[in-house]
């Protein structure tokens, strides 16, 4: 059918009135994330839509002794975020058929936690103690730890559950320590070579790496954590006795340490709707609630926090934390829309940033 007149202006009217309602919601959240600035928030920010940047930009400092001003491609460490990582390499094992997602501990590795499965790992739902409280109590500070050591202490020690596997959620690091332990058992390979190998290099996420402490100062962009002193200053959180733990813990593989920026995670954000690592199936199944011993539904999947009963559209998202970082992706996957924000001095404008751009790009 030949479209009229009117229906033809029925759509150029409709074309440029979705162009004036996405540009006013960009000026929105400029808004938005300048007014977090004001109070002082250092970070970087990317908002996409399909996969296009919509919006980006970067406030504050890379160095505050220095004063040298971040750039929107720094490079962050994401704490946290590695976890999706991690769930990625047992997924991808997975499809291999190298393991089950309900196979137990015991088949890779031998500690005092022997029935609890691959899927309680991937969901928080384990029961297991916290491995760096152990490794704090006992553990030599002079010496630099990895999974190895963590598994020792844990059999040494072995603390007991903190409840029954399946029985609740409660986040757990230590289970990804199992989780990155049993990808190099499964595979026979170096975690970190795998991370490089499976997933970074594929993508072309070429900022993207698990980084000793030497290599993130060989980093010339590296964005340092910061937090304030007794003074109110903000310096390196590295300062801070209570930020040991990411030197002596400095091996671990599996519940954090991967460090990236804005434009990787754009590209990984997007990787994982074309099935470039595994399958929509595999994705569909990362993405759903765990159903725990009494029925009801844990809202944690393979790596990824769940939220969906948003609308319009299902959101999974994640956070990350360490000393002076405080970090966050969240998608929108029935609209494929995204926020990333990389926090370099844990402010508390984090919170209520994140949730008011959501609400504005979301709704």
């Amino acid at each position: 059918m030949v479209p009229t007149l009117k229906s033809t202006s029925l759509s150029i009217f409709l074309f440029f009135s979705l162009i004036l309602v996405a540009s006013a919601q960009i000026e929105e959240i400029k808004q938005t994330f300048e007014s977090a600035a004001d109070e002082g928030f250092s970070g970087v920010i990317l908002i996409a839509d399909q996969g296009e940047v919509m919006y980006e930009n970067a406030v504050g400092f890379r160095s505050y002794e220095d004063q040298v001003p971040l750039e929107s491609d720094d490079i962050f460490e994401l704490a946290s975020i590695s976890k999706q990582f991690t769930s990625m390499l047992i997924m991808m094992c997975e499809e291999k058929g190298l393991l089950d997602f309900d196979d137990t501990l015991s088949k890779f590795i031998e500690v005092p936690y022997p029935d609890i499965t691959i899927r309680q790992l991937l969901t928080h739902t384990s029961g297991l103690p916290d491995y760096q409280a152990i490794m704090d109590e006992h553990w030599d500070k002079d010496r630099v730890a990895g999974n190895p050591e963590i598994l020792e202490y844990l059999r040494k020690y072995a603390p007991p559950k903190e409840f029954e596997p399946g029985e609740k959620y409660e986040y757990s690091n230590t289970g990804y320590v199992m989780l990155g332990s049993i990808v190099e058992k499964a595979t026979g390979q170096d975690f970190v070579e795998l991370s490089r190998n499976w997933i970074f290099k594929p993508l072309g996420m070429s900022n993207s790496d698990l980084r000793s402490l030497e290599a993130k100062a060989a980093v010339d962009n590296f964005a340092a954590g910061h937090l304030k002193n007794d003074q109110g200053v903000y310096v390196n959180a590295n300062n801070f006795k209570f930020s040991d733990y990411t030197i002596w813990l400095g091996n671990r593989k599996g519940p954090g340490r991967v460090s990236s920026n804005l434009q990787d995670l754009l590209i990984w954000d997007q990787a994982l709707y074309h099935n470039k690592l595994v399958s929509q199936e595999t994705m569909n199944e990362a993405f759903s609630p765990q159903k725990l011993n009494d029925g009801t539904e844990s809202m944690y999947g393979f790596g990824w926090g769940l939220d969906l009963e948003t609308h319009p559209g299902k959101v999974v998202l994640h956070t990350g934390s360490n000393p002076g970082y405080k970090n966050i992706i969240v998608r929108n996957i029935d609209e494929n829309k995204t926020i990333i924000i990389l926090n370099n001095n844990a402010h508390p404008a984090m919170g209520e940033l994140v949730k008011e751009l959501r609400s504005i790009y979301f709704n």
